[in-house]
């Protein structure tokens, strides 16, 4: 099969960022007043998840180390529901390989699956709480502000889900998903309600990034300003977010898909591809077929997202560890993202089966996009017809002569 020749492209999006993310941390922990939230001798948990966040270790030790300031005994928490193998010591693992760690940190990890019935919905969902938050005398939570990759509303991934879903654990983000992605938009506003007026929430802190995963915000918020300032900074977070350039897309090579990169391994926002339910498909970029590759070690085996795609190699399909893929979509309860497409050889083999599907009667004009991951699509490479198309889109620039894709002697794309 004759594959279309590829160029290098750099897609440029806004690139403000915080110059010292450390003391952006330090001064918006001290307007809140994190101090007067915490009085000496007391143990406050201070939460982590299962995203791969930039400048996560740098900006959990600084939450740390100001919480000592201020008299705290803080430990870390695990808030990732259902994620790590639904397990303690698989979430502490997760963790670890963020570089969380009780070593880098400065302070114990603690983690459990046991939670408490902390209040009950007008409907009577029960709302549940990780046991060690409850027990605490104070929880700071730290987490990105991102649009969601299952459903739409006020409260998407940030503070909110994390208090409510992450710190759900296993059985309470059960519970959250048992309402479907259209529940979860109305479940997470009522669930957060009872725990902030029940549990002894004492600050979060919003991350916001820019499309090429750097530290845009930080901003502590405390517990009455969550439902007014959280749905902002969720605005702030999609105008800011990367994007594809290129529209009409026949084939979306992803090198890697992973637990580290999204929640459903790739960002359902940038691949435009939902497959859900009662849930629009985006408009925007139009991909017709994804072949992803591989799968991230930080995912630890976790392929959740993998039946987004319509074709994998081997060697992603080999990495995956289906018991903690499975503990995650059964919590999530969309089985279909755990799907397994085609199963290709090779890298080559699952290109080629992707195109030939398409019965494109000249493969070597297909329109054709390969990115590193969702996350990382600053530099991407198109096919010769898109770079015809979009040669003069303001936010492209060429980088790379066009040249025909490499393979080594297994098939691996290079």
């Amino acid at each position: 099969m004759q594959l279309p020749r590829m160029a290098k492209m750099r897609q440029r999006f806004a690139a403000t960022a915080l110059e010292d993310v450390k003391q952006s941390v330090r001064q918006t922990l001290a307007e809140a007043d994190l101090a007067s939230a915490i009085k000496s001798g007391q143990r406050i948990a201070v939460s982590s998840g299962s995203r791969g966040i930039a400048n996560i270790p740098l900006i959990t030790r600084t939450v740390v180390d100001c919480v000592k300031e201020a008299g705290g005994q803080p430990f870390l928490l695990p808030a990732m529901g259902s994620h790590g193998g639904a397990n303690p010591e698989g979430q502490k693992e997760v963790l670890a390989s963020y570089g969380i760690s009780p070593e880098s940190m400065g302070c114990p990890v603690e983690a459990t699956m046991d939670v408490v019935e902390v209040g009950r919905l007008a409907d009577d969902t029960p709302v549940l709480l990780n046991r060690l938050a409850w027990e605490s005398d104070g929880v700071v939570l730290i987490n990105r502000i991102k649009p969601h990759t299952s459903f739409r509303g006020p409260f998407e991934s940030g503070l909110m889900k994390m208090m409510t879903i992450g710190l759900g654990s296993h059985k309470g983000a059960t519970i959250a998903h048992a309402q479907g992605a259209e529940g979860l938009a109305r479940l997470i506003p009522a669930w957060g309600a009872e725990i902030l007026d029940k549990a002894p929430i004492c600050m979060g802190v919003a991350i916001v990034e820019n499309a090429y995963e750097e530290t845009l915000r930080v901003e502590a918020l405390r517990p009455e300003q969550f439902v007014s300032r959280e749905p902002h900074l969720l605005e702030e977070a999609r105008a800011a977010m990367p994007r594809l350039m290129v529209q009409g897309i026949d084939l979306l090579i992803v090198d890697e898909i992973g637990k580290n990169i999204s929640g459903t391994g790739m960002d359902t926002n940038v691949v435009g591809r939902m497959l859900l339910p009662g849930v629009k498909e985006p408009d925007t970029p139009g991909v017709a077929r994804i072949a992803a590759l591989s799968l991230t070690e930080e995912s630890h085996g976790n392929a959740n997202g993998v039946g987004l795609a319509d074709i994998i190699t081997r060697r992603l399909y080999d990495a995956i560890d289906f018991k903690a893929t499975y503990a995650n979509v059964f919590t999530t309860t969309f089985l279909n993202r755990a799907n397994i497409p085609v199963t290709m050889e090779s890298d080559r083999a699952a290109i080629e089966a992707a195109l030939d599907v398409q019965r494109l009667e000249h493969t070597e004009h297909a329109r054709v996009v390969r990115i590193k991951n969702t996350l990382d699509i600053g530099q991407i490479e198109i096919s010769e017809t898109l770079l015809r198309e979009f040669a003069h889109h303001p936010d492209l620039d060429q980088v790379g002569e066009l040249s025909a894709m490499n393979f080594d002697g297994e098939g691996q794309l290079q």
